[in-house]
């Protein structure tokens, strides 16, 4: 048969070499990597520590210039934002590219006291609501508290107590390009738009916000967005 043939063949072929497993053997060292079958060297720690000294330094840096031109951390001084923001809390503010709207929170560079009740001026920044932007007319009913833009009365589920305090400016106000008009969640006690005390004649200047309070960051069981 010629199977059997060619297993006596095969079995019985003297020139077959004798050390198979040898050649085997042979054949996994060379597929193996040449450094692997070196001594190990001894790790250079001191230049491990500069390494890893400048990635925290290169960290530390972008945080630095993230927080210098994008972000910056705002405290809460004051009452005029409750129930949303109490005093002492910590916000995030942004201004890249940023355009104010209806509703947004924004921190103003203003020299006033945030609230009625202190109207002495000072360099303290103010937080506060953004209600009517340029274009839009603003008005307020005193009575009832209910406050109107363009002659559509606002949700504002946001406020601690209806407007019932009038200040000096008279309404309904225009807002002209390039101001916006702003109240502070906390009506009865608000230094903001109803007083020509801010900006020009109760208008704020565009120019003058520092940015738009996107997230709080403390205290730690309150963290999250602003609305």
């Amino acid at each position: 048969m010629k199977f059997l043939s060619f297993f006596k063949k095969d079995l019985f072929n003297k020139e077959k070499p004798a050390l198979d497993g040898f050649n085997i053997a042979t054949d996994f060292v060379d597929d193996c990597e040449y450094s692997d079958l070196q001594p190990k060297k001894s790790k250079n720690y001191t230049a491990d520590l500069i390494e890893w000294l400048e990635v925290v330094a290169t960290a530390i840096i972008a945080v630095v210039l993230i927080f210098s031109f994008i972000f910056r951390i705002a405290t809460i001084d004051g009452n005029s934002m409750l129930d949303t923001l109490h005093s002492g809390e910590r916000v995030i503010i942004s201004n890249l590219n940023y355009t104010a709207k209806n509703g947004d929170i924004v921190v103003i560079s203003r020299n006033a006291e945030n609230s009625v009740a202190h109207q002495s001026t000072n360099n303290s920044p103010i937080i506060k609501r953004v209600i009517a932007t340029a274009g839009q007319t603003v008005n307020i009913n005193f009575v009832t508290g209910d406050v109107y833009v363009d002659n559509e009365k606002i949700y504002e589920d946001y406020i601690k107590t209806p407007t019932l305090v009038k200040g000096d400016v008279s309404f309904p106000l225009y807002v002209p390009e390039g101001y916006i008009f702003v109240l502070g969640d906390n009506r009865n006690d608000s230094l903001d738009s109803r007083f020509s005390q801010i900006g020009d004649n109760g208008l704020v200047d565009t120019r003058y916000i520092l940015g738009h309070a996107i997230f709080r960051v403390t205290p730690f069981n309150k963290i999250g967005e602003l609305k």
